[in-house]
């Protein structure tokens, strides 16, 4: 079983030429790659953050097990910290924030990462907000970059910046950094803005998650910003038939767009983005650029 060392830490890594993405023929060893050589750019959508994983043990065919509690044999210098859930619940998750845990996690092939939209020290006070924008059967990612257009300008009339990436599946994810606000007060807005899209929008835009009701239509889904809810961090990859990546993208990106697969990307196109425009989502990491809700 190759040994790594890293910052001093030594790890166990096992079984990476265990193929885990069968269609790509994407191994374990790859996606821990993946993760080490994004490092600089994922970390700090982490830092700070009780994580949740999505693991694929034996692949993204298989059986997942989506993990909060911090897995057995987790290692002592690993950061950990507790939650509080429904009541006098509480539960104990990982907090990743340097490259040696990171490695550690994608080692349990924790492929996907998802993170609350609060740090673990500001429990269900939000610093960020999220729209989900889901397209329906008929409706693609284009027809999300509209509806995602839309809120972006909505967002900017109340001081707030929107920043877009791409869900890693068939949608996009809306972000925007907002002072450090109650959960509640964040979700309530939410809610407001994707009702206010949707009486904007109707033939495309829809604030409720009835199936029935979004064929050819975007969902947009503000749930998520429910304290309780967890959202796939920028840069995870995600558990689809090829290794995906929720990969941070530029509006010029998404309005240079002509079909859905332009605005897919792997493991292997993200790296290179990093290297070319660095962090597009480090702008959430301004203070100075948070905005405050109405």
């Amino acid at each position: 079983m190759p040994i790594t060392e890293i910052d001093g830490h030594r790890l166990s890594l096992s079984n990476l030429d265990k193929v885990l993405y069968p269609a790509a023929g994407f191994t374990k060893g790859e996606a821990i790659h993946y993760y080490a050589t994004v490092a600089d750019a994922v970390l700090p959508h982490l830092a700070g953050r009780a994580v949740s994983f999505l693991r694929f043990p034996d692949g993204v065919e298989a059986t997942a097990f989506f993990a909060k509690n911090v897995p057995p044999g987790t290692p002592d210098w690993v950061r950990t910290a507790e939650v509080q859930r429904t009541g006098e619940k509480r539960e104990t998750q990982v907090v990743i924030e340097n490259l040696a845990t990171l490695v550690w996690a994608a080692n349990l092939a924790a492929l996907e990462l998802h993170t609350h939209q609060w740090r673990v020290d500001a429990q269900r006070r939000a610093d960020r907000i999220v729209f989900d924008l889901d397209p329906g059967e008929g409706a693609t990612v284009l027809d999300c970059r509209e509806v995602g257009a839309w809120l972006r300008d909505r967002l900017a009339e109340d001081g707030l910046t929107a920043l877009a990436k791409t869900s890693g599946s068939k949608g996009l994810h809306l972000l925007a950094a907002v002072r450090t606000t109650d959960s509640s007060a964040v979700s309530a807005y939410a809610k407001q803005l994707a009702q206010e899209a949707e009486r904007a929008m109707p033939e495309l835009a829809l604030h409720r998650m009835a199936r029935r009701l979004r064929a050819g239509k975007v969902f947009v889904d503000h749930s998520q910003n429910s304290w309780a809810k967890t959202t796939a961090a920028p840069y995870t990859l995600r558990a689809k038939e090829r290794p995906t990546v929720s990969t941070p993208v530029t509006w010029d990106e998404l309005v240079a767009a002509r079909v859905p697969d332009d605005l897919v990307f792997t493991a292997a196109d993200v790296p290179g983005r990093v290297q070319r425009h660095g962090d597009i989502m480090a702008p959430l990491f301004d203070e100075q650029r948070a905005g405050t809700l109405p």
